[in-house]
């Protein structure tokens, strides 16, 4: 058993979601998922069928977010993981969604943080053990922090 660190590269105004499912049709559902959620919404989906040929399925409405996400699936090679780049939209815009999807067993991470996955690969395979999603925790906030939340959150449009 070895375990390694895969980094996971995030193009610039994009986000990431990392999963796992367990059907082939996931990558069918999932692009159903996401285009039904937000108007312009642009992303790529890379899925690792983990039995038979074992190939990255991969689809999306945005021709780069789809090759990135089918190669950073193929980096990751863990399973029935799947990836999804996102662009004009955030997670929290698409998470439920996806949740709901009847094939999605776990969501990892959704983020546009530096993303680690850490694996381990045995005879058999890889599997997805953690994610490190950004930076460790520098300290409490304090109430300018408090105050500039709150702001950053109005001026994005997500609070009153």
């Amino acid at each position: 058993m070895e375990f390694k660190v895969v980094d996971i590269h995030i193009p610039e105004g994009c986000n990431v979601i990392l999963g796992m499912a367990h059907f082939i049709k996931t990558v069918e559902d999932l692009y159903e998922a996401l285009v039904n959620s937000v108007p312009n919404i642009k992303f790529g989906i890379g899925f690792c069928e983990s039995s038979g040929p074992c190939l990255v399925r991969h689809e999306g409405n945005d021709e780069e977010l789809r090759r990135l996400a089918a190669e950073t699936a193929f980096k990751l090679a863990c399973g029935h993981c799947f990836v999804v780049l996102l662009r004009n939209a955030y997670p929290i815009n698409v998470l439920e969604r996806i949740k709901h999807v009847p094939e999605v067993c776990t969501i990892y991470a959704a983020t546009a943080n530096p993303l680690q996955v850490i694996i381990v690969e045995t005879d058999q395979g890889r599997g997805i053990v953690a994610v490190v999603d950004g930076s460790r925790s520098l300290g409490i906030e304090k109430s300018e922090d408090v105050k500039a939340r709150k702001e950053f959150l109005r001026k994005i449009g997500y609070k009153l």
